[in-house]
């Protein structure tokens, strides 16, 4: 017997808001385009990611916190509203 297991090991991210670790499939992904904070649902675009949980609340933490520009290694402040619109309609399509 070599020890070696079958089971691989899943990658683990931290949310920016609630400061929680989870699988990085559960987390989407955040990626800085200009000014502009742009969901990241594929974790293909190129840059920089943050990782978040998909909901309203741990986005409003990371907002409060300024997590995203720290995260993103942004100089100034990033717009949100594309982001908050993906999440409410993901909200939304579950049920």
């Amino acid at each position: 017997m070599s020890g070696r297991t079958q089971a691989r090991a899943c990658p683990e991210r931290t949310c920016v808001g609630c400061r929680e670790r989870a699988a990085k499939s559960d987390l989407l992904r955040i990626v800085a385009i200009e000014d502009e904070c742009v969901p990241d649902p594929r974790g293909t675009l190129p840059g920089r990611g943050a990782y978040v949980h998909p909901a309203v609340i741990c986005l409003d933490q990371a907002v409060r916190r300024r997590a995203f520009p720290r995260a993103l290694r942004s100089a100034g402040a990033l717009d949100t509203t594309e982001l908050r619109n993906a999440l409410a309609a993901a909200a939304e399509a579950t049920p």
